[in-house]
């Protein structure tokens, strides 16, 4: 068995943006086994359990990631993760993964499929809510995917939004007002928010949003009226439905599950498609373990190993 560490290095965003959007295209198709995550819940924070098995890379394995808010005040990253690889003809585990980076990354790569698939336009004005890890990694693999004109970031503190635009200098970059930033064409969402900070009137006809943030029960960044405003895709329906942007809404009846427009794997597909360019679309991101499986295949790659014995 294999430990693999500094995963990250040396990987190609196009690259992760290609694989990730053709594990959606195996979902889509029905060709993968993904049960929804299991959370447990901690005393300040939660971890999920991610299984999947992706056929067409011959891959099988699980990952564990927690959530804790409190972390960074205590020096470690909000999100942190390990992925398991198993043989699939033995079981036998064959690789260790630090996944944290990579989960950043494949989360990225989701956005930018929802953007390449969903944007009413190629070239665009990106709105950017929240400063951290996840809303750099969306700003990096949508670049990849979309040309990015200029970007709008809104944030709670100034040292950090000086901070993301040092590091996407490339970019003409405004910090804005929270409504200013929503003016846009592309907008992505990366708050841990528990009550809607994004305004239905704030959003304009033709916006598309990745609604990033909301990904365990009882969050949610986005108004309720805007969700029935626009068509909303998914990545997986039950995961969504229990822990995604539309959990609150459906428990609240503000919002139905009937009334998901399909998944993204749908979308990659051609089985469903972008309804003219004045239509708001939302990408709701829960995260799959099938993204998690389709990056891992290139980190194992590219990484530093260790030889660990097993059993």
């Amino acid at each position: 068995m294999q430990y693999f560490t500094d995963t990250d290095m040396g990987l190609d965003i196009g690259e992760v943006n290609l694989a990730v959007e053709s594990a959606f295209a195996d979902h889509g198709r029905g060709l993968v086994q993904m049960p929804p995550k299991v959370y447990i819940t901690l005393p300040v924070g939660d971890f999920r359990t991610m299984p999947a098995y992706l056929p067409s890379l011959g891959i099988a394995g699980v990952k564990i990631v927690n959530v804790h808010p409190g972390n960074p005040a205590k020096g470690f990253p909000t999100v942190m993760a390990l992925t398991v690889i198993l043989d699939i003809d033995t079981g036998q585990p064959t690789a260790v993964i630090n996944a944290t980076r990579l989960t950043d990354m494949r989360t990225g790569a989701a956005g930018a499929v929802a953007a390449k698939y969903l944007s009413a336009k190629k070239e665009i004005i990106l709105g950017v809510i929240g400063t951290g890890r996840q809303a750099q990694a969306q700003v990096a693999a949508i670049s990849r995917e979309l040309k990015i004109k200029q970007i709008k970031i809104w944030g709670r503190n100034p040292d950090h939004i000086r901070k993301f635009a040092d590091r996407f200098m490339e970019f003409p970059t405004f910090a804005l007002s929270i409504e200013n930033t929503c003016d846009c064409d592309v907008l992505v969402t990366t708050t841990p928010s528990k009550s809607p900070i994004i305004r239905s009137e704030w959003i304009k006809k033709g916006t598309h949003i990745n609604a990033i943030g909301a990904d365990a029960p009882g969050k949610e960044e986005l108004d309720p009226a805007l969700l029935v405003r626009a068509r909303v895709f998914v990545d997986d329906p039950a995961q969504a439905i229990h822990s995604g942007e539309i959990n609150v809404p459906i428990s609240h009846g503000l919002y139905r599950a009937d009334d998901i427009a399909g998944t993204l794997g749908e979308i990659v597909t051609g089985k469903k498609k972008r309804a003219g360019n004045d239509t708001i679309t939302i990408f709701d991101s829960t995260g799959l373990a099938i993204q998690d499986l389709a990056i891992a295949k290139i980190a194992m790659q590219h990484g530093k190993k260790i030889d660990l014995p097993f059993p």
